[in-house]
């Protein structure tokens, strides 16, 4: 019996050795598990630091804010939730201190209690007054919002798979349109899958929308496709950008500088590749810029009914595809996974153009291929022409803006 116990005792103290020792391990893991992410957060905090107008490393606030209306917002923002935080300090600390201090083990036992009159009106009236309280600013923030009157410039803003278009249609600089889209060197950086540390990954675009510093500016929102959200938390705006319907809202920038933001509702596949870039500028730069847009605009307006010549074409349609489509169907045109090659594509070198017109207007595969009726007659023209005459795809076919033209109708 005595060797038994003993034998029993032994084991247990084996036991608890073993625990001990894989207690001890985990704890040494745990150690260098810390250690370890907080030297790779320091070092991707070394590799990547804050954008200023964008996000910031470990933020955990709003953005600074530009406008009045961002101001207001982070105000609101605070006070709601110092007003709840105190709310609940107190509801909570009443509820704990009774359940604590009158609990049946100090020997307290459940009474029938009386309902005076001021308690049935403390909590009707007292909560009413707090929701009044939070109501009014909040009203007057939401107003202040949407008063889009008397702004200074007007621009429309259309959300596409995957791009903003944007059209100044009132004030300074009306008439100026065009594209704005993901910068390719940072779709390029995604696709590696490892993309070097940058302040502005994914944000940065080739054309950014200008406008100048202490001027209001409407923002009218739509899409011609999906729906889509403009948003720029710098400036406290975010509207919807929905086929069919027109909204509005606005912003004035106090400050000059660049500011971003994204589409902030999914839109699909490319949704991570739809960033904004407005830059806020001077009187006298604004000034400049549309002067400038307004001559390239000039400059590169076409006439439908224009003949090309092949060569003329395919060098024009090689600039259209550098800014439209190599983010997708690549340099080489071999596509990338899902997304179909156009070289060697039966598609692009059937003899009936209208077959690669159709899916250029219209897009195809449900929105995997977005449509292109944004660019102009001449611009489809060059493109179709520049891949059915690149690569391996030596066609010598052409199409000329006049046959694009009579596709959209």
């Amino acid at each position: 019996m005595l060797i038994f116990e003993a034998c029993n005792v032994s084991k247990m103290k084996q036991a608890a050795m073993s625990l001990y020792q894989r207690l001890k391990a985990a704890r040494a893991a745990g150690a260098t598990a810390v250690l370890g992410l907080g030297a790779w957060t320091q070092v991707m905090a070394q590799q990547v630091n804050d954008l200023p107008g964008g996000p910031a490393v470990n933020q955990l606030n709003f953005a600074p804010p530009v406008t009045k209306i961002a101001e207001q917002q982070h105000w609101l923002h605070w006070f709601m939730l110092i007003l709840c935080t105190v709310i609940f300090v107190l509801v909570f600390g009443v509820m704990f201190y009774s359940i604590i201090k009158h609990r049946r083990a100090a020997g307290h036992k459940a009474q029938d209690l009386p309902e005076p009159l001021w308690v049935e009106l403390g909590w009707t009236i007292v909560p009413f007054l707090i929701v009044i309280g939070m109501a009014l600013p909040a009203t007057k923030v939401l107003v202040a919002q949407k008063d889009t009157t008397n702004s200074d410039i007007t621009i429309k803003a259309t959300g596409m798979q995957w791009k903003w278009g944007y059209e100044y249609i009132k004030g300074e600089g009306e008439g100026i349109n065009f594209l704005s889209t993901l910068d390719n060197s940072h779709r390029i950086a995604s696709n590696s899958g490892n993309p070097p540390p940058m302040y502005d990954y994914l944000l940065k675009v080739d054309n950014p929308m200008v406008v100048p510093v202490g001027k209001k500016i409407r923002i009218i929102t739509t899409a011609n496709d999906v729906i889509h959200a403009w948003m720029v938390p710098a400036f406290g705006v975010k509207q919807d950008a929905i086929p069919g319907f027109v909204r509005d809202t606005w912003f004035r920038a106090e400050k000059t500088g660049d500011f971003y933001g994204q589409c902030a509702e999914l839109c699909g596949k490319e949704h991570a590749y739809m960033p904004i870039h407005v830059k806020v500028v001077t009187a006298e730069e604004y000034a400049v810029w549309v002067d400038g847009e307004k001559k390239k605009m000039a400059a590169l307006a076409d006439d439908p009914s224009k003949v090309w010549t092949l060569a003329d074409l395919v060098k024009r349609g090689e600039s259209v595809y550098a800014a439209n489509c190599v983010a997708c169907h690549q340099a080489s045109g071999k596509g990338a996974g899902p997304i179909k090659a156009l070289d060697g594509s039966a598609i692009v070198t059937d003899a009936d153009h209208l077959k690669m017109t159709e899916i250029m207007l219209n897009g195809a595969g449900g929105g995997a291929m977005p449509a292109w009726k944004q660019l102009s007659d001449t611009e489809l023209a060059a493109v179709i022409t520049y891949s059915k005459n690149t690569w391996s795809n030596q066609t010598q076919q052409i199409v000329q803006p006049a046959q694009v033209q009579a596709a959209r109708q």
